[in-house]
């Protein structure tokens, strides 16, 4: 009979990888089968370094900008977080076969951010400070078209009055709480400013958090799998523990649990980013499982399935 103590685990889903991300890391895949390698991506296709890591076994390469891309007729993916302008128009200044991997739901803000450009309106983006995507968006238009606030206090300094012709657009990996209330205070300084038709936060970054918060209150921990600097999987760590989870962490791999914040504990949350593979969360629940004897029961709060088509210049292949 094992000696190990039980432990709940209730597991979200939707967890794990969206269909920008799949579309992001399938249009590399992709590209190293239709073009052979090296493939040069600019900045991390994806914020996850394990799934970077793998994508380097296959013959991408990884650079900052442009300028390391020798001109060699080798592609040159542009991440899923969106680029600035500039970007492509160097690309195509220096005749590279550019490749946009930009997820249509970040490639939807900039649409509406051109539009409200193209109709004089002040544009105010609501999101984090050189996060890329953020930089991606600002980057659509001349440079002051954006004026980027980050929280409510933020929305207190602006320099507009109530009477000029403002919108805003958000970034889409945004904790919806945090959202909320950067957008409320908006609309209360400035009653007539424009919004969306449909909220930018993607789904994918709604369904997980809800998830978090359906089950939160239920655990004595939380455990979201993702990397550091990615922003969808640092709320699912914040919202669990706004919502009633003592505590949290956010973990790449298992070698990066915290169990001394895990002592004691007699059930456990667990989901994932969606930069995030499931092979990492199968791996987290192994290492749990070394420890204790597991019950794990999923928590399903939505189904999703959307997917997005491959950019242009790799359907031919995949037909």
């Amino acid at each position: 009979m094992s000696q190990k103590p039980t432990l709940k685990i209730l597991l979200c889903a939707p967890r794990g990888f969206c269909a920008g991300v799949v579309r992001a890391i399938n249009t590399v895949e992709h590209a190293l089968r239709q073009f052979g390698a090296p493939v040069y991506v600019r900045h991390e296709i994806v914020h996850n370094r394990y799934v970077v890591e793998g994508l380097k076994k296959k013959g991408a390469i990884f650079v900052k900008e442009l300028d390391e891309v020798p001109d060699s007729g080798q592609p040159v993916v542009f991440s899923a977080h969106g680029v600035p302008k500039t970007v492509p128009s160097e690309a195509e200044r220096r005749n590279l076969l550019a490749i946009d991997a930009t997820c249509p739901l970040v490639k939807k803000v900039h649409l509406e951010a051109e539009l409200h450009h193209r109709r004089n309106l002040k544009i105010i983006l609501v999101g984090h400070k050189g996060h890329p995507e953020v930089v991606g968006t600002m980057g659509q238009l001349p440079e002051g078209s954006v004026v980027l606030v980050e929280s409510a206090e933020d929305v207190a300094a602006l320099p507009f009055s109530p009477s000029d012709n403002l919108a805003y657009v958000t970034q889409t990996t945004l904790s919806i709480d945090d959202m909320s209330a950067v957008v409320a205070a908006l609309q209360a300084r400035y009653p007539d400013i424009v919004g969306p038709h449909r909220q930018d936060i993607c789904y994918a970054t709604t369904n997980r958090q809800a998830a978090v918060k359906a089950i939160a209150a239920k655990v004595d921990a939380f455990v979201a799998v993702g990397s550091p600097n990615s922003s969808n999987s640092q709320r699912l760590r914040e919202v669990a523990e706004r919502s009633g989870c003592p505590t949290s962490q956010l973990v790449l791999r298992a070698e990066d649990i915290d169990w001394s914040k895990l002592e004691g504990i007699k059930s456990l949350g667990v989901t994932a980013g969606a930069s995030a593979p499931e092979v990492l969360v199968e791996e987290i629940l192994a290492a749990f499982a070394e420890k204790y004897e597991l019950d794990i029961e999923t928590v399903t709060t939505a189904t999703e399935d959307v997917s997005f088509p491959l950019p242009r210049q790799l359907r031919e292949e995949v037909a």
